[in-house]
């Protein structure tokens, strides 16, 4: 332990006498450590955010869309609309499918909302059925939901995202209000939990819903609807209920085989698997980043340690002449390389860490401390250090007491 202790105090002295080659060998070190744990992290928590949007979703969901919908970096976009999917074809799809558990045909469009002088330009308004709470796993906090009487009878009833209640209320208690959504006064009877952002994008805190009936002859005066939302049975499989409800659907709207069809069945798995490969593209990008900088620091350690071997070899030499053993001297500048690589790991860590923290508090991304990264970042440096300094250490034995006397 002595010694150990003897030849860290001498490599402290050694690395200060190079302060600025040290400090350059500790900086590729630095950041490859901090290129590592950032990564990690934030490859974490974009995974974390994913299965966040798909739950936000509903379990077991399929969505099928009017028109045509294309995934671009995990998110559905809509490319064209279509006017052919209609509450008949919902229903359809519940009675002739064996995997469907239940369906919810929706509709939704931009409508000003006004509450006394209060005016709220370009809402999205949704009309949906009285089972949208049960399918989208998404709770009334205060209020009811609307009933499939409300539904039927074309009832003029709002329930408001959170959001939209703090904005139009400012913390008073809604229910029993009267709104003017466009020019039809609807009454509030409830206000949604706190959502966040769904898999589409769309802000579900900063949406109202009313009766899709009373949507689609009040509001619209179409017979026709945007979205489908269906459920399947827990203990059926996502494909074949995904296949079943384009059958239903190609068969119900006439499309014949080579046609395209006139509506997109978007499956929330196959978009977290875009998704997943996105964050996982990321993550070897940002791994081979770190390693080309461990690479640097690695070269950088090389470089200053045999620098440091060739400005010593007359204390080399003398260390030896008094009995200092060959493995004194590998361990002595082991030592050294260690020294600048786990100060370059330290340091990598400390900054990593917050530099991770301000991304995920700027961009609101669910924080998330990979132990892997961090465990992984400790190894490569304790193996950059080590690596770099064994050919300097080999030379440093190399040299003989006589030699350096001679000279």
């Amino acid at each position: 332990m002595n010694r150990i202790i003897l030849n860290l105090k001498i490599a402290l002295r050694s690395l200060y006498s190079f302060k600025l080659r040290t400090t350059l060998a500790v900086l590729g070190v630095f950041l490859g450590t901090f290129s590592l744990i950032v990564v990690s992290n934030l490859t974490g928590s974009l995974a974390k955010k994913a299965e966040m949007e798909i739950a936000n979703l509903g379990r077991n969901m399929l969505v099928v869309a009017s028109g045509t919908v294309r995934t671009f970096g995990g998110t559905a976009r809509l490319l064209s609309q279509a006017t052919t999917l209609t509450v008949q074809d919902a229903r359809a799809i519940m009675h002739q499918s064996p995997f469907i558990a239940q369906v919810g045909p929706a509709s939704s469009k931009t409508f000003p909302v006004r509450y006394d002088q209060i005016v709220l330009k370009s809402i999205l308004v949704n009309g949906v059925t009285s089972n949208y709470p049960s399918i989208r796993s998404f709770e009334v906090e205060r209020g009811t939901f609307f009933s499939d009487d409300d539904d039927r009878n074309s009832h003029r009833v709002a329930v408001l995202g959170k959001e939209i209640a703090d904005k139009l209320f400012a913390g008073a208690n809604p229910l029993g209000k009267h709104i003017l959504i466009y020019r039809v006064p609807c009454q509030v009877i409830g206000v949604m939990e706190e959502k966040g952002v769904d898999i589409s994008g769309a802000n579900q805190d900063n949406q109202i819903f009313i009766p899709l009936k009373t949507f689609l002859r009040r509001f619209v005066n179409k017979d026709f609807v945007n979205t489908i939302y269906v459920q399947v049975d827990r203990g059926a499989s996502m494909t074949p209920a995904k296949a079943q409800i384009e059958e239903i659907l190609r068969h119900r709207h006439k499309i014949k085989a080579g046609q395209k069809d006139d509506f997109t069945v978007v499956d929330s798995k196959d978009v977290l698997q875009l998704k997943t490969q996105a964050t996982a593209m990321i993550n070897i990008l940002g791994r081979i980043s770190a390693a080309v900088s461990y690479l640097i620091g690695a070269i950088g350690i090389l470089s200053i340690m045999i620098l440091i071997v060739n400005e010593r070899k007359v204390e080399i030499g003398i260390r030896r002449a008094v009995g200092s053993r060959k493995r004194d001297i590998i361990l002595q500048f082991l030592l050294e390389s260690s020294f600048i690589s786990l100060s370059g790991a330290m340091v990598g860590v400390v900054f990593g860490f917050l530099a991770s923290l301000v991304i995920f508090r700027v961009s609101q991304l669910p924080l998330v401390l990979s132990l892997t990264g961090f465990i992984t970042a400790f190894f490569a440096s304790v193996a950059v250090g080590i690596l770099a300094g064994i050919y300097p250490s080999k030379q440093a034995t190399s040299i003989q007491p006589v030699d350096v006397i001679r000279a």
